[in-house]
This record gives structure tokens, C-alpha cells and sequence, in this order.
């Protein structure tokens, strides 16, 4: 799909620079509010910075992942997502 992940680097202060099947790239930047229960091991510089892609979908250790497509709408849109 053109909303698959293929690229994927952390950035500072909770950010990640994705690029995308079609070339679209952008950033997404988490709220730390928002990384509460099943999103919490994220506040840990060290568990972030273990992010990868497996099938186009941006992971984490412990089956923490993220849409791809809601992140694509968001950052066709506006260059990022603000995960809040």
C-alpha cells in the first residue's frame, strides 16, 4: 500500500522521521501525555530508540505499533502528526 512505512529514524523529544512507500515523508511527534498504559515503555529513551518496521507498520518491542494510514493522512496533510 502507499501508506506502508519503509523508512523509519527517532528523532529528539519523543519525534520519528518516517518516509512512506509513495515517497510522502514527514515527521511524528508524540504528545508525552499521551504515553500512558500500553504506550508508557515509550517515555524510555532506550525503548524508543528500539523502533523498526515490520510489514509497513511502524513497532516497537511488545506489539506497540502505530496506523500507518492515520499517520499518512496527517502527514499528507500537514508534514506531521502530532500524536496526542
Amino acid at each position: 500500500m502507499y501508506w506502508d512505512v519503509i523508512e523509519v529514524k527517532t528523532g529528539k523529544n519523543l519525534t520519528l522521521h518516517v518516509r512512506f512507500a509513495d515517497g510522502t515523508k514527514g515527521k511524528v511527534r508524540f504528545m508525552p501525555e499521551y504515553l500512558t498504559g500500553v504506550f508508557e515503555p515509550l517515555n524510555d529513551p532506550q525503548f524508543f530508540s528500539q523502533v523498526f518496521i515490520d510489514h509497513g507498520v511502524v513497532t516497537w518491542p511488545n506489539e506497540i505499533d502505530l496506523a500507518p494510514d492515520a499517520m499518512y493522512q496527517e502527514i499528507k496533510k500537514h508534514g506531521e502528526w502530532v500524536v496526542q
